[in-house]
């Protein structure tokens, strides 16, 4: 027993690592691809990294409904989203401020309002996301992601030509004979990331890589919680699961901010909050067939908290320095707080009687 315990987690923690790395390598594969083919770096923000962020909560969701129970995909979903803005949010505001464009505060995140309160209706209406409702929410995703591109593509051109300019003109770094191992592996990636068939090669690696990580995340999850310490598999789900899958985001978004980036680190959370929400969400209700994709108590709750958490930055946005400043993120990592206290509190309360 104790073997198989140790075993699991050990599993776990690989799993972790496989979708992580999966996801660095696909964004990475798949933003060079789009690079050769001349693509904005806008629509590649709005597309390739926030579709390759949401990576490992789409694979997760896609093995759990068809070879699992289901049971994990909507705590999944919404406790990543609620771990996105009070965490990953909330430590990017600490770094930096996080200025909110105009666009940001008046589409993008009345956006992810209605369809965070879209998809608890939905999920509450009869405790079940039947498939045609899973269909809506993909419909609902194409629309947001073809009134993006169209959008860039009116907006970029030039920027497009000045980016290729600079990138032209740029000479590719040389490595130092000095340099140590990690430095020159680095080196040689970056310089084979000019390739094509290593872009596609490393997107292909970086795919098999997350849906191989979901796998041992949701197997190994869900006997961790059922057969080794007797918790709600629902309660994993928000906690273990939803922090697994949303490290590619924490990286991308507290990377972009300390180097002064802030317009990924906000872009990149409120963009795969909406795929969660409406992609993943989408898959899960699609793939779960007639059975239908469950939406429990917990579930009503995470996802009122969700909903809290996209009105919450909303608010913040329209503050008189017009972005999420620091104590802004002070208070999104105490409502994390709370949160998950509450979490708890309320599963062993129920758990006592």
């Amino acid at each position: 027993m104790a073997g198989l315990a140790v075993l699991n987690v050990f599993l776990l923690i690989l799993g972790f690592v496989l979708l992580v790395k999966g996801a660095d390598f696909f964004v990475d594969g798949a933003s060079g691809i789009a690079k050769k083919l001349k693509v904005s770096t806008f629509i590649i923000g709005v597309t390739v990294v926030a579709l390759g962020t949401s990576a490992p909560e789409a694979a997760v969701t896609i093995v759990d409904a068809v070879g699992g129970s289901g049971s994990l995909i909507v705590g999944n979903i919404l406790g990543s989203n609620v771990m996105n803005i009070f965490l990953i949010l909330g430590v990017s505001a600490v770094v930096c401020n996080l200025p909110v464009d105009k666009s940001t505060r008046f589409i993008d995140l009345p956006f992810l309002i209605l369809v965070s309160a879209l998809f608890v209706v939905l999920g509450y209406v009869g405790g079940t996301f039947e498939w045609w409702e899973g269909l809506i929410l993909i419909l609902l995703y194409a629309m947001f992601m073809v009134y993006n591109v169209l959008l860039a593509v009116k907006q970029s051109k030039l920027s497009l030509e000045q980016a290729t300019a600079v990138s032209v003109a740029e000479p590719a770094g040389v490595g130092s004979a000095n340099e140590g191992w990690y430095a020159k592996l680095k080196n040689g990636y970056e310089s084979l990331k000019t390739k094509v068939w290593f872009l596609i090669l490393i997107t292909v690696i970086g795919l098999g890589m997350v849906v191989g990580g979901a796998q041992l995340v949701v197997s190994s999850a869900e006997y961790i919680a059922v057969d080794l310490i007797k918790l709600n598999p629902e309660i994993v789900a928000l906690t273990v699961v939803a922090f697994g899958t949303s490290l590619p985001e924490l990286v991308t978004s507290v990377s972009a901010a300390r180097k002064g980036d802030v317009g990924i680190a906000t872009g990149n959370i409120i963009g795969s909050n909406i795929a969660n929400l409406l992609l993943i969400g989408g898959l899960g209700a699609l793939c779960t067939g007639s059975n239908g994709l469950p939406f429990t108590t917990e579930g009503l709750i995470s996802g009122l908290v969700a909903l809290f958490a996209g009105l919450l930055i909303f608010v913040f946005s329209f503050g008189k320095k017009k972005s999420l400043t620091r104590f802004a993120g002070i208070i999104m990592l105490v409502c994390l707080a709370l949160y998950y206290g509450f979490v708890f509190l309320n599963y062993y309360s129920l758990k006592l009687y």
